[in-house]
């Protein structure tokens, strides 16, 4: 158990290092060089840079900018967020950092359009593959996800436009609109390859066809507090009896309902769809915390604030139940059975 909590560990903190390299080099190899922005804030740091040294003369590393930058979200990430995705975040940030102080910046291509694609292209490598393990860059990943908790209504998408937004037009309006335009082309380029690795879609349907829906449903709860659907099913080929458990999850929660699903049933078979849509109950991180924490029989006024009265007092009875008939057991039976 210690030496799988150690490879995950150590897979991790590769993952980490490998996606700061990628977004350092291309940084210091494409983007800087041709004032072409980055996006969130490392593109912040970028254009904060610029300004400080050509209209104030102030030089300042981009590495220690972004590092500086970084330093009161990861706060906010730790407290607000969750330790984990804000530990492995600000691993990525700190080697950014130390990577973007490093490596020299030295143009590869005197090309505006090569630069904003293959820059916009290695960034967008380096994202999609930390995004891929439970991971992320840091910044604004963790500011979108704090606010989309506060507002449940809006995506998290949102509020990546509205910073890269303003990079955009103050890069635009304090230099030339070329450089802001050729943003606009990197920012495609990078948002289109992430999606190619990772996932555009905030929410992601998750079917899994296993012969042990009791186990992998009880794991599912003790470790997400996510509804999950189970059908009665058989295999078209074999006519062997199945069972089939849909369950919606943030993608940020992929890379963990992957690895459970590996851990408690390796031969089960998985499909993974994209959901555009949800109508019905579906808790953000800050209620899932809020029930399990009820589901272990700790009560507080954070739990029902977070839930609402109408919610609080459903999971209150619902626990209660299940601990007064020994919780949920028993195997799901087939209809006829």
């Amino acid at each position: 158990m210690h030496r799988t909590v150690l490879r995950e560990l150590m897979k991790k903190l590769l993952i980490a290092v490998c996606s700061a390299f990628l977004c350092a080099l291309s940084m210091n190899f494409f983007l800087i060089p041709a004032k072409v922005y980055a996006s969130g804030i490392n593109g912040a740091a970028q254009l904060m840079t610029d300004v400080l040294r050509d209209y104030f003369h102030l030089s300042l590393s981009i590495g220690a900018l972004v590092l500086l930058l970084n330093l009161p979200i990861a706060l906010l990430g730790w407290f607000r967020v969750g330790k984990s995705f804000t530990f492995f975040s600000f691993v990525t940030v700190l080697f950014t950092s130390l990577f973007l102080s490093a490596i020299p910046v030295y143009p590869l291509s005197h090309d505006l359009l090569l630069n904003a694609i293959f820059g916009g292209i290695i960034s967008a490598v380096g994202v999609g593959i930390a995004l891929k393990y439970g991971i992320s860059t840091g910044g604004l990943d963790i500011i979108a996800i704090y606010l989309t908790r506060k507002n449940r209504n809006a995506s998290s998408g949102k509020y990546f436009l509205i910073l890269n937004g303003i990079i955009i037009v103050v890069a635009g309006a304090v230099y030339e609109w070329q450089y802001a335009l050729y943003t606009l082309i990197s920012r495609f380029v990078n948002s289109y390859v992430i999606d190619m690795i990772h996932t555009k879609y905030q929410k992601l349907t998750v079917i899994t066809v296993t012969e042990q829906a009791d186990k992998l449903v009880s794991a599912i709860q003790d470790q997400f507090d996510r509804g999950a659907t189970v059908i009665p099913s058989y295999g078209g080929f074999t006519k062997k009896k199945h069972y089939s458990v849909m369950i919606v999850i943030s993608h940020y929660e992929l890379y963990q309902m992957e690895q459970l699903i590996k851990r408690v049933d390796p031969n089960s078979f998985t499909d993974i769809l994209e959901t555009n849509k949800i109508i019905g109950v579906f808790h953000t991180e800050e209620q899932q915390r809020a029930v399990q924490a009820m589901k272990h029989g700790e009560t507080s006024e954070k739990a029902k604030h977070a839930l609402g009265d109408k919610d609080y007092h459903h999971f209150e009875q619902l626990f209660h139940a299940k601990a007064k008939n020994g919780g949920l057991s028993g195997r799901f039976p087939f209809q006829g059975e």
